[in-house]
């Protein structure tokens, strides 16, 4: 097997463990309103409760991606990161910080004028001609999420020929891109609730070793998704069993990041599933 890693910052992050990317929403309409983080004492609560329940990187959000979202002018997303991250580095100097973001603009001001470690980027570069460009120039890790449309009709977007087979080409034509381009730290993400129906969720789950052709590192984002409280009955905020299981099925199966709401718990099912894996 492949031995992962990612370059953050000049040094060299192996994967032989997963690593969980704890969730910071400064939007006021995301999905689970538990994770809304408005004022800078919010925030201050937030982050470092991600760093103390053992998260290894903030992923840090100003543009909510739910589905049928509001689209937002890119000052406002500006605005708003650039609150969040100031605050991010007068508390905690030293944390790993990757942006959720499809705006190339955005990226570019979030590494340049803060120090971001990482790009997270929903649309792999669909939403935004720059974008590739952007993450080659600024040496970043880069996450390409696979999603048809935007946040706003993603959800008029879920037929394909062959789910997995897919989502593979879409990642191979990508990935060949970047390469050519210079972009040395790829993160493959399948796209969890975006452009998927509930069942072709479980089906991805169930085939995320399919990705491993790819010998990239791969994250998983379910935490309190639909294809938990919709299957389940109920919703995003009585959710985290679900997650748990959720989390344990995508280790087990080759995801490598977690992103998660609720970092204590992702870290002790990471735990788990490895002492699981030493047999």
């Amino acid at each position: 097997m492949v031995c992962k890693s990612i370059n953050i910052k000049g040094s060299l992050v192996t994967l032989e463990a997963p690593l969980i990317m704890g969730i910071l929403n400064i939007t006021p309409d995301s999905f689970y309103a538990g994770s809304r983080k408005q004022t800078a004492e919010e925030i201050e609560r937030r982050i470092e409760a991600i760093l103390e329940e053992g998260g290894d990187m903030i992923d840090i959000g100003g543009y909510s991606s739910r589905p049928g979202a509001a689209d937002i002018p890119e000052k406002q997303e500006r605005e708003r990161l650039a609150f969040a991250l100031g605050i991010i580095n007068r508390r905690c100097p030293g944390a790993v910080v990757s942006v959720d973001t499809f705006r190339a603009g955005i990226a570019r001001y979030c590494v340049e004028e803060f120090g971001v470690a990482m790009i997270n980027d929903i649309s792999g570069g669909e939403l935004d001609a720059s974008m590739f460009e952007t993450v080659a120039d600024l040496q970043v890790p880069y996450v390409m999420m696979h999603m048809r449309g935007t946040p706003q009709t993603m959800q008029q977007h879920t037929g394909y020929g062959h789910l997995t087979g897919d989502i593979r080409r879409y990642f191979a034509e990508k990935v060949d891109q970047l390469r050519q381009m210079g972009v040395n730290d790829i993160i493959l993400d399948p796209g969890f609730g975006f452009s998927k129906t509930l069942e072709q969720n479980y089906t991805l789950l169930r085939h995320l070793e399919d990705f491993e052709m790819f010998g990239l590192p791969l994250l998983v984002g379910v935490s309190r998704k639909g294809m938990i409280y919709k299957a389940l009955g109920g919703t995003p905020e009585d959710s985290l069993n679900g997650t748990t299981a959720l989390h344990t099925m995508a280790l087990l199966n080759g995801a490598d990041i977690l992103r998660v709401h609720d970092v204590r718990e992702a870290v002790e099912v990471a735990g788990l599933v490895a002492e699981y894996k030493k047999g």
